[in-house]
């Protein structure tokens, strides 16, 4: 049977990964169908350019007789109507990290990139730079990248980038995804407690990425951060050639001669004592000048030239919703940005204060993860926005799926805030926050909106406000 014969299904189709996945399936030559409960931009509409059909809603129907084999996303379970028409008729199905690397790892060099923080950026870094040394690297990253307008692409070439995510894999495979992945080459950026809903504890965390960096060969390369414990207790286990990175010359390969502007960071790159040259990166703050830095080292270690690596580092242009700008209305910036672990919103704010010295910085934080909205860090929250001169805690996205007493306290961040010394409010909703901030805003500020999700479309909202006729401030 050839791959035009073959049909896939996808159930699940419309998340990032599994989208991307359908994507390069049906470029692959096979024939995609999918269903989801939830259809939307920019997923279905990166559906609907490729051809590819997809349901709205789980239904038995929906997998039809001559389907061959099913991808099961694992934002669905057992019990969904789907999942329990392909078990009762006994087709085959995999886990998407197991369709990914069956149909595209397999005779490639897979680059993972795994980590608390930076992954995403850091695998988009990495695949750009190779495509641009000529490569034609395929990739899969759980982000939206500017330079490819694609979060995926199969790619001609040996090298394969993927994003290495630690969350599980599908309900029947409670796993990390990154452990299907076949890593050759890898960067491991941070270790820290995330995804509250799955893992117990720290230590569960560190035992998944043990497990991940076991799985590099002994012919193979790992990239580690320096300065993080958690990380250099976890490189013990590899059993490859392994390499610290960082901002500091314990690192072995470091950045030297540092200097922030307001178009982004030029610096020194140093292996041991070898200078290797000066380079420019667009990207704001100290946290993506580290992540240029292992994929830097990334591409000298697979014999790129200096002059090819800089092509790709000075013309990244980044990742939607990391540190994206909205619009700008008189003067006022407003940005996008994912941040929702508290390491992430203070490396973002204070990369903003280096590249933005003269503003006023606004955050505006909603906790949407299933992580944020967990009281994990009540404590930790307050000192994140210390970079932010005002901030503004929004309501829990959807309290009712976190059980009360795990909950987070948006409204105590807030107090807690205000006795640190910070201007800082808790206001429920994103309409609420629009009266409220639009009129306080003036030329020269910059609001930093922070959420893993849409936010009830708080930035066109506060855009058009500002845009329009002065409002009267809330109360």
């Amino acid at each position: 049977m050839g791959t035009t014969d073959r049909h896939i299904h996808l159930i699940a189709i419309c998340g990032t990964g599994m989208a991307a996945l359908a994507g390069m399936l049906k470029a692959a030559g096979y024939r995609v169908t999918g269903s989801d409960a939830n259809v939307y931009p920019p997923m279905s509409t990166m559906l609907e350019r490729q051809g590819i059909s997809y349901r709205v809603g789980f239904r038995p129907e929906n997998i039809e007789p001559d389907t061959d084999l099913v991808v099961i996303g694992n934002a669905v379970s057992k019990t969904n109507p789907e999942v329990l028409a392909v078990l009762e008729r006994g087709l085959p199905y995999r886990s998407f990290p197991q369709a990914l690397a069956e149909f595209f790892l397999d005779g490639r060099v897979p680059i993972v990139v795994a980590g608390t923080h930076g992954k995403t950026t850091t695998a988009a870094l990495a695949a750009w730079v190779l495509d641009c040394a000529g490569l034609s690297p395929g990739f899969l990253i759980g982000g939206w990248v500017k330079n490819f307008d694609a979060n995926s692409r199969p790619g001609t070439g040996r090298y394969f980038v993927v994003e290495g995510d630690e969350y599980d894999t599908a309900f029947f495979d409670k796993g990390p995804k990154f452990l299907h992945y076949r890593p050759h080459a890898a960067i491991l950026t941070s270790i820290e407690f995330d995804h509250g809903d799955i893992y117990n504890s720290l230590d569960e965390i560190k035992a998944a990425f043990r497990t991940f960096v076991r799985l590099i060969p002994s012919d193979g390369m790992l990239l580690a951060a320096e300065g993080d414990p958690n990380v250099q207790e976890v490189i013990r286990e590899a059993s490859c050639d392994t390499s610290t990175y960082g901002l500091n010359s314990s690192g072995r390969w470091h950045a030297e001669e540092i200097r922030f502007d307001t178009k982004g960071v030029s610096f020194r790159v140093m292996k041991d004592r070898t200078d290797l040259g000066r380079f420019r990166s667009p990207l704001v703050g100290k946290h993506n000048l580290n992540n240029a830095v292992a994929v830097i080292g990334l591409a000298f270690s697979l014999g790129l030239s200096a002059d090819a690596i800089q092509k790709g580092i000075e013309s990244f242009h980044g990742v939607k919703r990391r540190q994206e700008v909205a619009g700008e209305v008189n003067g006022i910036i407003v940005m996008d940005d994912f941040a929702h672990h508290p390491t992430a919103i203070r490396e973002t704010l204070a990369g903003l204060r280096l590249q933005y010295p003269g503003r006023r910085i606004w955050a505006i934080f909603e906790p949407r993860s299933a992580t944020s909205r967990r009281n994990v860090f009540q404590r930790e929250f307050p000192s994140s926005f210390e970079p932010a001169d005002r901030i503004v805690i929004a309501g829990l996205f959807a309290p009712e799926k976190i059980p009360a007493e795990q909950r987070l306290d948006p409204k105590r961040v807030a107090e807690d805030l205000r006795v640190l010394g910070k201007e800082a409010a808790f206001i429920p909703t994103a309409d609420e926050i629009v009266r409220t901030v639009s009129p306080q805003l003036k030329s020269g500020d910059l609001v930093c909106v922070m959420s893993s999700g849409g936010f009830d479309g708080i930035h066109g909202k506060l855009l058009k406000a500002l845009a329009g006729p002065p409002l009267r401030q809330a109360g």
